[in-house]
């Protein structure tokens, strides 16, 4: 297996076809400075969030204290992924109607209603 290196994450692209299949770039929620920081670090601040390398320098200390919270994002890279995590890891949007029939209540009192209607039909 491949040792995963700081260098090798930075040169590898980050893409998120989940959420973002058209790119960053296309989708309307990041700048064109943030979908270009969030694709050069976004493998790299991913594997330090995730614990796959340890932070080497105080840029990634940095990356980490961002994106748990611990500081403002400070870097456009820092501000493009606390960006991005706010965006997938909001509340999803329902429907007021939702997405099922409604169910309709039926009491079983009044299983006879149409005793209460008297209608007078005499041609009298």
């Amino acid at each position: 297996m491949a040792t995963v290196t700081r260098e090798s994450l930075v040169k590898r692209l980050f893409s998120d076809p989940k959420h973002y299949p058209y790119g960053f770039s296309r989708s309307g929620d990041f700048s064109i400075n943030e979908s270009k920081a969030l694709s050069q670090y976004g493998c790299l601040i991913a594997a330090l969030v995730d614990g796959v390398i340890a932070p080497q320098t105080d840029e990634d200390k940095g990356f980490i204290e961002a994106a748990f919270g611990q500081r403002e994002p400070q870097s456009p890279a820092e501000k493009a992924w606390v960006k991005y995590q706010q965006r997938i890891n909001r509340p999803k949007l329902g429907s007021i109607h939702g997405s099922r029939p409604a169910e309709l209540d039926v009491d079983s009192d009044d299983t006879d209603s149409s005793s209460d209607l008297e209608l007078s039909l005499d041609d009298d």
